[in-house]
């Protein structure tokens, strides 16, 4: 079967099933596993390479105020692909390409994944490995993964919950919306800034200074480690940085957003892990280097 995928996380879902030989085009941004880097990509960014968070983010603004996407379809190479299968989103017009703009002919078949939650989550894998012709190794994908999150409930069990901050965007600040709130509460921590299923929103600084968490959590939406450490510069030059706990205890902490906190795929669950490896140091094993990295600690200055 000949299948597009227009999300990451599809390209991930599919490839998790063991049907990665399907793929035959993804997105710009479809980065795992790390093979299907070499198929056609039949959208690109309309965003500037490098540009600074304020920059996406003003970007993202103004193509919000007058309907378009910043992603930018390829309808020849989509056509070209010959998909008998298009696994695309519904989650946002903007940051991702929708399934409205498919070109009119197209008679491949559309699975929509429409995640706001890990169960959502969990919904979209079952009706993808059924789409797929492969609902037995989709029930089986979805159980391993469900062991996994046990053991962290295990692991976590009894345990005082710290309050923590998980912030999706730098400039401007926005919390962590939809699943992360649960990926916290799994992790045996208190999301102070979110609620689970809700959309991530733009706070204040002031906000984040009210709620003085004992943990934050750096997760910019699609950006790795060595990206989120870097923008936490944004924060780390206020003068006003060193008024909050956890700052002042050293306990911020940069993590792979793109990887397990952006894409509503079977990842999601090894963010989970990562965000418990940190919260819960005694009681769950350190996390790779890779996918999380304490930012930095606070020295009081002397007057």
């Amino acid at each position: 079967m000949r299948v597009v995928s227009l999300v990451p996380a599809g390209t991930e879902m599919v490839a998790a099933l063991g049907l990665g030989s399907w793929l035959v085009a993804v997105t710009h941004d479809c980065d795992f596993p790390p093979e299907v880097r070499a198929l056609p990509r039949v959208t690109r960014s309309t965003i500037a390479a490098g540009a600074s968070s304020g920059a996406i983010d003003a970007a993202v603004r103004r193509a919000a105020a007058v309907g378009e996407s910043t992603f930018h379809l390829d309808g020849e190479a989509l056509r070209a692909a010959d998909p008998e299968v298009i696994v695309g989103q519904t989650l946002c017009a903007v940051c991702a390409v929708t399934l409205e703009s498919l070109p009119a002919a197209m008679r491949a078949r559309i699975v929509p994944l429409e995640a706001t939650s890990l169960d959502g989550m969990f919904d979209d894998l079952a009706r993808l490995a059924v789409a797929l012709g492969v609902e037995e190794r989709g029930a089986a994908l979805a159980t391993s993964l469900r062991i996994r999150l046990e053991a962290i409930r295990c692991a976590v069990d009894g345990v005082s919950r710290p309050r923590v901050a998980c912030l999706e965007w730098l400039d401007p600040l926005f919390n962590g919306g939809h699943w992360v709130p649960e990926q916290v509460a799994l992790a045996g921590g208190e999301d102070v800034l979110g609620r689970a299923r809700e959309r991530s929103r733009e706070i204040e600084f002031a906000e984040l200074r009210r709620a003085d968490p004992d943990f934050i959590v750096l997760m910019p939406c699609g950006f790795g480690v060595e990206r989120a450490t870097a923008e936490a510069e944004l924060l780390l030059s206020r003068d006003d940085w060193a008024a909050l706990a956890a700052a002042r205890a050293g306990r911020i902490y940069a993590v792979d957003g793109a990887s397990y906190f952006s894409r509503p795929g079977p990842r999601l669950i090894e963010g989970v892990e990562v965000l418990a490896s940190v919260l819960q140091s005694d009681r769950v094993a350190a996390a790779p280097a890779a996918s999380v990295r304490q930012v930095a600690s606070y020295t009081p200055r002397a007057n």
